[in-house]
């Protein structure tokens, strides 16, 4: 192999649209671009969401409600889904080994749904006042 030899992958380079080039290119007089128009002309185009100047539909309709970016931080964890786990201590980090909640997860919370009877100890991990009375009930803590 020489230097002078070297060609680039068979399909790797293709000539560009050449438009305007004449009627034999097939992109001849009006260039692909139709006949007239705001859409023929160079530069001539108008804004995403432009309806001709009636007042578009992103403002005709009324802004409302609201999402937090911050809610995809924040989990929830059923009481039957600490039971079923079956970890004496439970933590964020023992949650997220055993997938019962999503590894972007900052802020996990134990809410009251379903029953539990085993002991369990919740270290960095906040519960709803009903959850917490039942962990208690069952002879767990919450930290």
């Amino acid at each position: 192999m020489e230097l002078n030899n070297i060609k680039p992958a068979e399909g790797a380079k293709h000539a560009k649209r050449r438009v305007g080039r004449g009627i034999g290119s097939g992109l001849g007089k009006t260039a692909g671009r139709g006949h007239k128009g705001q859409k023929s002309r160079s530069g001539g185009y108008h804004k995403v969401g432009f309806e001709g100047g009636q007042m578009p539909m992103h403002r005709r309709l009324p802004k409302r409600g609201f999402k937090s970016h911050l809610l995809k931080f924040n989990a929830e964890i059923t009481l039957t889904a600490l039971e079923a786990l079956g970890l004496a201590e439970v933590n964020l980090v023992a949650l997220k080994q055993a997938g019962a909640v999503g590894e972007l997860a900052k802020v996990v919370k134990v809410i009251n749904t379903g029953a539990i009877t085993k002991a369990v100890k919740l270290s960095g991990i906040g519960a709803t006042a009903g959850a917490k009375a039942a962990i208690e009930a069952a002879g767990g803590a919450v930290a």
